[in-house]
């Protein structure tokens, strides 16, 4: 059974995206299977064997997330993110107004996607 102590510590330690490969297999070794990270004001949803299932707290402020889904956008604000152009609250505006609700990590398959309100998938990348 994972804590949400493990969690933070983990993504203080790892949560970079030079280390998202060694990132994903430390929550994997803790049991976190998936989880799901929304747009909307940050807060995340861990869920592991068992049911077991940990929701963490928001970390900012409400973001409106269009309606109308945008891949092309999408994929302009993650390259700027990606260059270090915006921090992690510009990409997350960035993504809101691209109509991305969450994106989700699979710890097993090693892969990241990114989803709009209407559950599809717009964008299924692996992490190696």
């Amino acid at each position: 059974m994972f804590t949400l102590d493990q969690i933070n510590d983990i993504h203080k330690r790892l949560g970079k995206q030079a280390s998202l490969p060694e990132y994903l297999k430390a929550l994997n070794a803790i049991g976190v299977e998936n989880y799901y990270s929304f747009i909307a004001d940050g807060h995340s949803e861990y869920f592991g064997k068992h049911n077991q299932k940990i929701v963490s707290p928001p970390t900012h402020k409400i973001f409106t997330i269009a309606d109308k889904s945008s891949r092309k956008s999408m994929l302009k604000h993650l390259s700027l993110h990606e260059q270090g152009k915006t921090d992690y609250f510009e990409m997350s505006q960035g993504l809101a107004d691209s109509g991305i609700e969450k994106w989700a990590f699979d710890t097993n398959k090693m892969t990241i996607s990114y989803y709009d309100k209407q559950g599809h998938a717009l964008l299924v990348e692996g992490i190696e």
